[in-house]
């Protein structure tokens, strides 16, 4: 176990550099604005998100170092700590809050306001920031040695490596460029379908198809070959295994919950109708108890983890210079009594005393866990999804048995799972940031400044984001599933109603456990289970492109692989970017209209061309083929 004596920061503590400024402050801003929106269209549209810390410090290293003429990486880490907090922000908000929206599209609730909306997430927010200021010491300082921050350590070096960050940024630029065009011309002008989709009519029940996509082609790639690979698995079963069975054996039978036969609904909606009506309880059931059973597996590594931050609690670090400096404890204690006072007195908030209460606790618990977790495991395997589902199931329980039932019960139940998941996402992200600057040398205040400035900028955003995405489409429309919102919904339901096809779900329950027998990774199998395979074989795609330059070397990559497959991180950072940007503009579209029609319906081409589902199948092959050759590179001439 290291400590702050024994650790040399990349800049030594007595020097002072320009870090908290304007031009930080703005630019990280706007990064935190830029992925929080791109994160939440992806999250809403996909079910997951990706980190923006890397491509955030990339991003400022090429304005700060090569337009703007300014040397300090102190100054860098800043843009990226409030950068990051749009996507774990929006990570948490997307998560549960579009259940509000699709339960007031069912006539049950009026739909949440934007000051509603914000107001969750800033609470949320601020609360994972400084519950997490006082852990700093101990899963930072004193155990430098132990937790490796896998996220917090990359981003250093990438920041320490500083002077590749022009060429860096540039590749993020282009892939932000080349998807916004593409996604504008498939899903604006509609020349060719972003969702290709083909039955197999000798094979009834099947279906195959693609989203042509340049977010989920980053996401694959970002994510790599495993996990894509888990995604697919479990489509495969969805769509080529339990939806024909389900239209061989269903017939002319009606099968609760649909209001047809099975032999009517098929032919009537095709694979579409047997998915929405059946496979996606089935799925939702797996990833429920995916989530349940991560948290289990878990469990001795969460309570130890637990006892030993609540032990390092408040502890301060060593030293009184620069680098010890942390927001004192009682404005941390002052700012979480004035969050809590705002859930239970702002009528905007639907939280009661007792919601406040059980907000205040589990948060505490969660970001604790949260926080040293992904300083062993990293923020991908995080079990925030997992943390969520057992908040929902508790708090919808304790909210039912202390007589808030029906509607009011389901909203204050969301309410509570929202902060609470953000507030854990928050923290994990705080964690990793402030590692990235201890490693480098930051000031910890000025940085905890800069990720609650980050966190009140990304919840106006994500607030304005979700609204307008309700507004312009349907939250569980094809445009926007939110498959994970939907997924949080039914949990609420199933527990305060009680009127969810249960069979359907406790097949998936079954599912999952055979998974897990079976040592797969159940998360992401049940989430491919979950979501159309649809969305599941573009992020192959990109796992594969991963995949084959990865095995060029094998596991131990050199300099020059490395350097590769870390150009094809930053490009498809930029690519699920530039998607999300113009899947916003799209919305903006949507909702302005001009005569009788929006401007969405006027710039739309596909009644005049069309290049069909061969065409967009073309059309992602080049995209495909963009990725690999900035992987590859420029050759070196000798």
């Amino acid at each position: 176990m290291s400590n702050e004596k024994e650790f040399k920061p990349f800049i030594s503590a007595d020097k002072n550099l320009p870090e908290l400024t304007v031009v930080s402050v703005v630019l990280g801003i706007f990064l935190a604005v830029v992925f929080g929106a791109a994160n939440a269209y992806l999250g809403l549209r996909v079910g997951m998100t990706v980190s923006a810390s890397i491509p955030a410090a990339v991003i400022s290293m090429g304005v700060i170092r090569i337009i703007l003429r300014r040397d300090s990486i102190l100054e860098n880490n800043i843009v990226q700590t409030i950068g990051s907090a749009g996507e774990s922000l929006a990570a948490g908000a997307i998560f549960t809050l579009p259940a509000l929206f699709m339960w007031a599209s069912e006539g049950l609730t009026e739909a949440p306001s934007l000051v509603e909306i914000s107001l969750i997430a800033l609470v949320g927010g601020v609360i994972g920031v400084l519950f997490m200021i006082p852990l700093r010491s101990a899963l930072i300082v004193q155990e430098h040695g132990t937790l490796p921050y896998p996220e917090g350590k990359a981003c250093a070096e990438v920041l320490m490596a500083g002077e590749e960050g022009g060429a860096k940024a540039g590749l993020v630029f282009k892939g932000l460029g080349f998807a916004a065009v593409y996604k504008f011309i498939a899903d604006g002008l509609k020349v060719f379908p972003s969702e290709v989709d083909f039955q197999i009519n000798s094979y009834k029940g099947s279906g195959i198809g693609m989203d042509v996509l340049p977010a989920l082609l980053g996401v694959g790639y970002i994510c790599g070959p495993q996990v894509s690979s888990y995604l697919l698995a479990g489509g495969t079963v969805a769509w080529f295994v339990l939806m024909p069975l389900i239209v061989l054996f269903g017939g002319d039978a009606v099968l609760y919950p649909a209001d047809v036969s099975v032999v009517q609904l098929f032919a009537e909606q095709g694979t579409w109708g047997i998915w929405r009506n059946y496979i996606r309880y089935i799925g939702a059931g797996a990833v429920a108890a995916g989530g349940i059973l991560s948290l289990i597996k878990s469990l001795p590594l969460i309570i130890r983890t637990f006892r030993q931050a609540v032990k390092g609690f408040g502890v301060k670090a060593e030293g009184t210079g620069r680098t010890s400096r942390d927001i004192p404890m009682q404005f941390v204690l002052l700012g979480i009594g004035i969050m809590a006072i705002i859930m239970w007195l702002v009528p905007a908030v639907p939280v009661s005393l007792l919601g406040a209460i059980i907000i205040i606790i589990f948060g505490f618990f969660f970001a604790t866990v949260s926080s040293r977790m992904v300083g062993l495991v990293g923020s991908s395997n995080n079990p925030v999804s997992g943390m969520a589902i057992a908040t929902l199931l508790i708090s919808t329980m304790i909210l039912k048995a202390t007589g808030t039932i029906g509607i009011s019960g389901m909203v204050a139940a969301i309410a509570i799972g929202s902060v609470i998941c953000i507030i854990a996402a928050i923290a994990g992200d705080t964690s990793q940031d402030l590692k990235t600057g201890y490693i480098v040398g930051s000031t910890p205040i000025k940085q905890q400044i800069g990720e609650l400035i980050g966190v009140v900028a990304s919840a106006l955003a994500i607030g304005g984001v979700l609204y307008l995405l309700g507004r312009a489409w349907d939250y569980g429309s094809t445009e926007i599933p939110a498959p994970q919102a939907t997924l949080m919904k039914m949990v609420v339901e199933g527990v305060m109603g009680g009127n969810l096809p249960w069979t359907l779900v406790f097949v998936g329950v079954g599912i999952a456990i055979v998974v897990e027998i079976l040592r797969i990774p159940v998360l992401p199998f049940a989430v491919g289970l979950y979501l159309p395979i649809h969305l599941s074989t573009p992020m192959m795609v990109g796992g594969a492109i991963k995949w084959f330059f990865e095995r060029k070397k094998g596991a131990n990559l050199d300099k020059e692989h490395k350097d590769k497959i870390e150009r094809g991180i930053l490009y498809s950072s930029g690519l699920i970017a530039g998607e999300g940007i113009v899947g916003i503009l799209l919305a903006i579209f949507a909702i302005i209209n001009i005569g009788d029609k929006s401007l969405g319906d006027l710039i739309d081409l596909s009644g005049t061309l069309n290049l069909g589902n061969w065409g967009g199948l073309l059309v992602f092959v080049l995209l495909s083929a963009t990725l690999v050759k900035v992987v590859i590179g420029k050759k070196k001439t000798k």
